[in-house]
């Protein structure tokens, strides 16, 4: 992996550490902010900002188009995976539950119903709780996404799912898992869902 500046190589740490702060020393500007296809029912300037900067770098920049929302679409995870079949981006899932908490996670693929995990070692989970905490790839596994005609889940590891989501959108789990070393994205384990919204890059 190399530096803007020629002849210099850098390792992987390093990669790492950027890779986590990335533009996230300093604020940044309003300017700075992705532009959005629609207005977010559930993010505000600042999640938009806290999140922006901790995407991986291929996909910063891109604009956030909102492919799905149980606001706009109902609850139904059926029209969720519908609505990315033409999808070829990663997607940006963001959870608000009844306590008012936002949370989801960045896959590297679209949701899809499959019959093996998918996904790469760029897939995380993300909450604010109230400041955002982002849990990246442990390497313990590769169960990053699995989806289901009845539920959708991502991390897991014996037994336990850092996010599981039901076929009505309606209810949640959320536990530490071995994929991401995550602690809890909700305050409950068992979560109600208020709304729902898949963001794609392009």
């Amino acid at each position: 992996m190399f530096d803007e500046r020629p002849n210099l190589i850098i390792t992987i740490d390093e990669a790492k550490r950027r890779q986590s702060f990335g533009s996230c020393d300093g604020d940044l500007s309003v300017d700075a902010l992705p532009m959005l296809s629609d207005t977010s029912d559930l993010l505000q300037d600042t999640h938009i900002e806290k999140l922006a900067c901790r995407l991986p770098a291929r996909v910063q920049g891109y604009h956030w188009r909102l492919a799905y929302s149980t606001v706009k679409h109902g609850t139904s995870l059926k029209t969720l995976y519908r609505s990315l079949a033409e999808v070829d981006s990663p997607v940006l899932l963001v959870i608000k539950d009844m306590d008012n908490q936002i949370f989801g996670a960045f896959s590297t693929h679209p949701f899809r119903v499959s019959e093996h995990c998918y996904g790469t070692g760029e897939t995380f989970l993300y909450s604010f709780c109230p400041e955002i905490k982002v849990y990246r790839w442990t390497g313990e596994n590769s169960y990053f996404v699995k989806g289901n005609t009845d539920s959708l889940q991502m991390g897991g590891g014996g037994g336990q799912l850092g996010l599981w989501l039901d076929a009505e959108l309606y209810r949640g789990t959320t536990t530490k898992c071995a994929t991401f070393n995550n602690q809890p994205l909700s305050s409950q384990q068992d979560f109600n869902i208020h709304s729902v919204e898949v963001w794609t890059f392009e």
